[in-house]
């Protein structure tokens, strides 16, 4: 079996990790019993370019255990976890394209090497497998049922493709899924990015000025989690709504110029480029520490501040100093890649749980052949509600249900007051 990882050796200690992450999943091994019993996707080559974790790995065996013939590759250079690759290579069978710190052109051969398998299902975080497929590989389109997409950023290029006609197959956007944005977004992110941060610097959060670049369900999320631990909380944006809430919720409200000035911790969410550049480097005060949470390290401008530096130095794993030539110091961590996965182990499994729940249950929607248009199209509404009935049930939570007189009154556009 093909495959490109680290150290196969790795396996073992995969293995406990996966099996750890198990335990918080509940929702995806219920969804795996099912899956082993029916094979819903017995035949199906799906290529999967995701964070390859433990978490992920979990996914993996639920998909394979459907049938499907997967191989995987790394959605970003830094968040492999070597040993959670070697297990699902050695372990499970299943080709795995990843190893952690791989550089730009090792990324894109992986990426190739997952797309010789010519998938019939792409599962993407960031939408790297579609436009590579778009861009170099079109005659693989043929073959495509569909795919999915994971990643705010991923579900932005996609619509991006797709009003302009490029998109040649349909894709749902998991993203979107309540299940997976109100909780994945904002829980998950929110304890990671605080977790990686954390362990790259070892900081008291207490005190600081924290500056969220972004308030979506990521910056909403990293906000909570910092204010919770003392800090203040500084909020960029450029959507006067998100602005709005930020102020209800009790931030600070400023533009990033002014924020700059001010700022101990910078950390960007917002799925845009340079969202930190050199005029906000210049105004930087001496010490001010830099990360970024969302899924690319375009947000932050690297290249400017590579330029603006007299000198560069590490100064411990994922911490790189950049001094400017009047003596201030930027902390630049992770390399502007996603700090949660660089330098921690990315989201809860819990929170995964559902968000990959919702990856298991609308690839098999798409083998059923439910959508044959190009387009984006969002979770069906009922598998949205069953990964949140599932968590429940996991969770020993019963809700209550609508009487039939309550469903008939909401239905009915006759009863008033």
């Amino acid at each position: 079996m093909k495959s490109d990882i680290k150290d196969p050796s790795l396996a073992k200690e995969g293995m406990l990790r996966i099996e750890w992450a198990s335990r918080e999943m509940p929702v995806l091994n219920l969804i795996r019993e099912r899956f082993a019993r029916e094979k819903p996707l017995k035949g199906v080559c799906l290529a999967a370019c995701l964070h390859i974790t433990t978490e992920t790995a979990n996914l993996a065996y639920t998909l394979k255990e459907g049938g499907a013939d997967l191989v995987l590759c790394a959605s970003n250079p830094l968040s492999t976890q070597d040993d959670a690759a070697a297990a699902m290579v050695e372990e499970y069978g299943i080709p795995v394209y990843a190893i952690k710190g791989e550089d730009n052109e090792t990324y894109y051969k992986h990426i190739n090497a997952a797309l010789d398998y010519s998938p019939r299902i792409t599962m993407d975080d960031g939408a790297d497998l579609v436009s590579i497929i778009h861009k170099d590989r079109p005659e693989l389109i043929g073959n495509i049922i569909g795919g999915t997409e994971e990643t705010t950023t991923g579900c932005i290029r996609l619509r991006s493709m797709a009003q302009e006609g490029k998109l040649l197959y349909p894709i749902i956007t998991v993203n979107d899924a309540d299940t997976k944005h109100f909780f994945d977004n904002r829980y998950g992110t929110g304890q990671s990015t605080v977790d990686g941060i954390t362990r790259a610097t070892n900081i008291l959060w207490a005190g600081k000025k924290v500056v969220i670049c972004g308030y979506g369900w990521c910056g909403r999320g990293v906000a909570m989690r910092a204010r919770g631990m003392g800090s203040h909380i500084i909020v960029t944006e450029v959507e006067p709504i998100r602005a709005l809430e930020a102020i209800m919720d009790g931030y600070s409200v400023m533009p990033i110029a002014e924020a700059a000035k001010v700022g101990d911790i910078f950390i960007t969410l917002s799925g845009d480029i340079h969202v930190l550049d050199s005029a906000h480097f210049s105004s930087m005060k001496d010490g001010a520490i830099v990360a970024n949470s969302g899924h690319f390290n375009v947000e932050i401008n690297i290249p400017a501040l590579e330029k603006m530096a007299k000198s560069k130095r590490p100064l411990r794993p994922y911490i790189d100093e950049y001094t400017l030539p009047d003596g201030r110091r930027i902390i630049l961590l992770g390399e502007g890649r996603l700090i949660n996965l660089a330098a921690a182990e990315g989201h809860p499994a819990s929170v995964m749980d559902m968000s990959f729940a919702n990856q298991a249950l609308c690839v098999e929607y798409m083998v059923k052949g439910r959508k044959s248009e190009p387009g984006v199209y969002p979770v069906p509404k009922d598998i949205d509600r069953e990964v949140g009935r599932l968590k429940l049930a996991s969770m020993g939570i019963s809700i209550d249900t609508l009487t039939e007189e309550q469903t008939k009154y909401l239905e009915s556009w006759e009863e008033g007051t």
